[in-house]
């Protein structure tokens, strides 16, 4: 159910999505699930965004109705005869890969400066040993 109350205040406030995803420390997606009740809003979560729009937690707490999600994966462990069953959300899946991908990208980045700083490197000592 959509957290009408907190979307309320929030545009009242004049704060967007990302300002808040970013001081709750999140992605803007998820902020966003969590409006839209897709997602459960923690307690503490609550309380930072009552500290953030200045107002009391009774003018922006709505509670939380069943949560439903479609699971990509799901893994089942075995331990000492007990039965294990994980599942992880599609989202998280999903922007794991992306975080995953960014981290490659900027890793090829940095050995490609590495290199070029050690080509330059080399240069300066050959240039100051002949």
């Amino acid at each position: 159910m959509e957290k009408t109350k907190l979307i309320r205040t929030r545009t009242h406030k004049g704060f967007t999505q990302q300002q808040v995803a970013d001081y709750l420390c999140m992605d803007v997606s998820n902020y966003n699930r969590k409006e839209k009740g897709k997602l459960k809003i923690l307690q503490g979560e609550w309380e930072k965004m009552a500290k953030m729009f200045e107002v009391s937690l009774d003018n922006i707490y709505e509670p939380e109705e069943n949560n439903h999600f479609v699971f990509k994966d799901s893994s089942i462990g075995n331990y000492l005869g007990t039965n294990h069953f994980y599942t992880i959300p599609e989202f998280l899946l999903d922007n794991q890969q992306k975080y995953t991908q960014k981290l490659e990208e900027e890793i090829k980045t940095l050995k490609e400066d590495n290199n070029a700083l050690m080509s330059e490197i080399e240069n300066i000592k050959l240039k100051n040993n002949p």
